[in-house]
């Protein structure tokens, strides 16, 4: 069981409800889209074969209890449900980033997923696996990544439509950074009453020149 992988890093997590926790990261190789405002087009690039195992022993030397997979799309890779698998044995806290496109469903039930449902400025809405809506789970989470009014109409929507099987705290709203004023939006959603968590990138605070390893 062999994973291609970009980087393994340790950092605080900067997204999610696990924002400002510490977390061990794997980030895959390899995107089957190509969003406007990608903030990681390194993770395209080929990365190492590691084999799971190895994998996991890199992330126990880490010595932290949350590991988040992501990429890239780490579901185009067929062995990282096994890595998943493995690493809930070890007694982890799983999640996986994954953008939307890919069947959720491969990923043990115990794994958090917190699936991006893709806005219009991204270029890629249509790729969104609507599929996927029915395979949430009660603690899995969505991303709505926005830049402008027709991305928050989107994103109002589609958060309205979930409400009925999300928490309202696992809806994430997430200004595009250096796009539109986080203020902006937590106004927005303040004039809708919107159900739903204002995110931002946490660690392009933390680490605003710094790219890789964050």
């Amino acid at each position: 069981m062999t994973l291609l992988v970009n980087e393994l890093f340790y950092s605080i997590q900067g997204e999610s409800t696990w924002s400002g926790l510490p977390c061990a990261f794997v980030r895959l190789s390899g995107c089957n889209l190509r969003c406007r405002y990608c903030d990681t087009q390194y993770a395209y690039e080929p990365g190492d074969p590691t084999q799971v195992g190895d994998i996991v022993q890199q992330l126990n030397r880490m010595n932290c209890s949350h590991v988040t997979i992501t990429g890239g799309e780490p579901l185009l890779q067929k062995d990282t449900p096994m890595l998943v698998s493995a690493l809930l044995q070890n007694g982890l806290y799983i999640s996986v980033e994954t953008n939307g496109s890919q069947d959720i469903g491969l990923v043990d039930p115990e794994c958090i997923k917190v699936m991006d449902l893709k806005c219009p400025s991204s270029g890629m809405h249509a790729y969104n696996n609507m599929e996927n809506l029915k395979r949430l789970g009660p603690q899995d989470q969505v991303k709505f990544v926005i830049a402008n009014q027709e991305d928050y109409q989107f994103a109002l929507m589609m958060a309205r439509r979930l409400t009925s099987h999300i928490q309202a705290g696992n809806i994430l709203f997430s200004p595009i950074h250096g796009l539109l004023s986080a203020t902006d939006l937590a106004q927005w959603m303040l004039n809708d009453h919107v159900r739903a968590r204002l995110q931002i990138q946490l660690h392009k605070y933390l680490w605003p020149d710094q790219e890789r390893g964050v």
